[in-house]
């Protein structure tokens, strides 16, 4: 993993959310580069709509700062899965970098 992709700190849940909530769903962008990751029957599941709910109305189980300072969030998605969203968060907007499913047991820890 080239290392500006790794998390460099975690930002406290409360901390995450209280940043995230001054945003309306107009200011939650899908760019180009969103979905690149996904095959076909997966870009049929997920819209750029779904990805905002996830950020609006879901419980986050992690969040980090990425050394390209980039917001790392995790949310449950099933039962052993997760979904990891990119964010890039400006005072203007947030734009959803990218997203995949991983593991939960992937989830990264925090070196202390």
């Amino acid at each position: 993993m080239i290392k500006g992709h790794k998390i460099e700190k975690e930002i406290k849940l409360y901390k995450f959310l209280n940043i995230i909530s001054n945003y309306s769903p107009d200011q939650i962008k899908c760019t180009s580069h969103t979905f690149f990751r996904l095959n076909e029957e997966q870009r049929k599941l997920f819209k750029c709509e779904e990805l905002k709910v996830f950020l609006l109305e879901k419980e986050p189980i992690f969040a980090g700062l990425q050394y390209n300072n980039n917001y790392a969030v995790f949310y449950a998605y099933k039962e052993n899965l997760a979904i990891r969203l990119i964010l890039d968060i400006s005072l203007k907007e947030i734009q959803i970098v990218t997203f995949y499913m991983i593991e939960k047991k992937d989830i990264p820890l925090i070196q202390k």
